[in-house]
């Protein structure tokens, strides 16, 4: 084959790992180490509201990405629309570009009594109900999030003293029949109506769309992940309110600092990991 051939093929080769990437835009240098993942895109500048500064990187479909400082530590956020095949599209393209830390910080519905609307729920493990991760991995294989990053987000919770319920997340493919709602024209999908009460009863306290896949392809790929989200809707109460969702940026932008400074203390200790021994600070 004539060099001009191998020159023509290599252009019009896909590499997904070279450069600016094909949905968020963004190429090594425009993402931090650490990024927040909203699914709504109009969430991002009420995510850098509680930064030092912040700069809008690009903006693609629904992904919008900005970057900038919370208390001295560098820190991204861009948003994942809805669902997980897109938030799966994001973890692909953070990753290929350096991030290491991901942190979904959403909205949720509470399926306890106790986790009140306005409330946040950090997600330690979550229920694969939604197919992306699938495609990536047999079915038994656990989407749990990173010990230090829940340890970051209670911290932050707590320092900024936030009503938070810290347990199990079941992620769906859909917001109506997949979370037990009725369709249209009250369908009523098969086994919803036992859905909600066999969750509760299995100790799980919200349902949302993306926080399972978001885990999964963290683990699979040896990255950090965590979720924090705002109680939105309670199932059992009744109540609805779109309440809280700067509650929920406030805390993953705290951890993301915390975190950083879990990380040195790491790194100037014998330990492979951080522990509730070294401290936050």
């Amino acid at each position: 084959m004539s060099g001009d051939s191998e020159e023509h093929e290599r252009m019009d080769s896909e590499d997904p790992n070279d450069g600016e990437q094909y949905h968020l835009e963004v190429g090594p240098a425009d993402v931090a180490d650490t990024v927040l993942l909203p699914g709504n895109p109009e969430r991002v500048p009420k995510v850098t509201d509680a930064w030092d500064d912040s700069e809008e990187i690009a903006e693609h479909r629904e992904y919008r990405t900005a970057t900038g400082s919370y208390d001295g530590t560098p820190i991204s956020v861009t948003s994942t629309g809805i669902g997980s095949p897109s938030a799966a599209i994001a973890v692909e393209e953070l990753a290929r570009v350096g991030a290491d830390t991901l942190i979904r910080v959403g909205s949720c519905g509470a399926i306890r009594a106790e986790a009140s609307v306005g409330d946040l729920v950090i997600t330690r493990g979550a229920v694969r109900q939604e197919g992306t991760s699938d495609e990536y991995v047999r079915e038994d294989y656990p989407a749990v999030a990173d010990h230090a990053v829940v340890a970051a987000l209670v911290a932050a919770a707590e320092r900024l003293d936030y009503d938070y319920h810290v347990g199990l997340t079941c992620s769906t493919d859909s917001f109506y029949a997949g979370q037990g709602r009725p369709g249209f024209e009250d369908f009523e999908a098969r086994g919803s109506e036992e859905l909600v009460k066999e969750l509760r009863a299995a100790n799980v306290i919200n349902f949302e769309m993306e926080a399972s896949a978001i885990l999964t392809l963290a683990n699979v790929y040896g990255l950090r992940a965590g979720a924090v989200c705002s109680v939105y809707a309670n199932r059992v109460t009744g109540e609805f309110r779109t309440e809280g969702e700067r509650r929920a940026a406030e805390t993953a932008s705290l951890a993301t600092h915390l975190l950083a400074k879990m990380d040195e203390r790491v790194a100037e200790s014998d330990a492979s990991a951080w522990h509730a021994g070294l401290g936050l600070e």
